[in-house]
């Protein structure tokens, strides 16, 4: 320490500075890593979500249409509605109907609604040939077809 003007002082170190520099450089590095995993686990509960309402809708919408090709097609729709709602591309999405009996559309029949949606990383661009994704989300829903039509 100096004696510099009636008060002491520690003396000037060729490092002064250097930690917030370093502070800066490792919060840096370590925060990108953090917030990419941050915005993965988002998209996957997105796709969750999606996953669950595009099932739910579709079930919905195929049991009040009045032949099996509205019925296909109006659950398709329901589908790529919420897959575009949820921002997610529609190729991602498949649709998978079954019936119990057989006849989908004869009273008291329970159709099932199965939809698969491949989930993709976060803020990197398709590639041809490539495959990026981070997970298959699958979601199933049931609706029964109504006695009095």
């Amino acid at each position: 320490m100096r004696f510099w003007g009636g008060r002491f002082r520690a003396g000037r170190s060729e490092e002064e500075g250097s930690a917030v520099l370093e502070f800066v450089f490792l919060a840096v590095l370590l925060m990108i890593p953090v917030v990419y995993f941050i915005l993965t686990l988002g998209q996957l509960q997105g796709g969750a979500f999606t996953a669950a309402g595009a099932a739910d809708q579709a079930a919905k919408v195929y049991v009040i249409a009045v032949d099996p090709g509205t019925a296909r097609a109006a659950a398709e729709q329901a589908v790529l509605l919420a897959m575009a709602d949820a921002g997610l591309a529609p190729a991602n999405a498949q649709l998978k109907i079954s019936c119990r009996p057989a006849d989908c559309l004869a009273p008291g029949s329970t159709v099932t609604a199965t939809v698969t949606i491949a989930i993709e990383l976060p803020l990197i661009p398709s590639l041809p040939g490539v495959n990026l994704r981070v997970a298959q989300l699958r979601s199933a829903a049931s609706a029964t077809v109504g006695r009095f039509r």
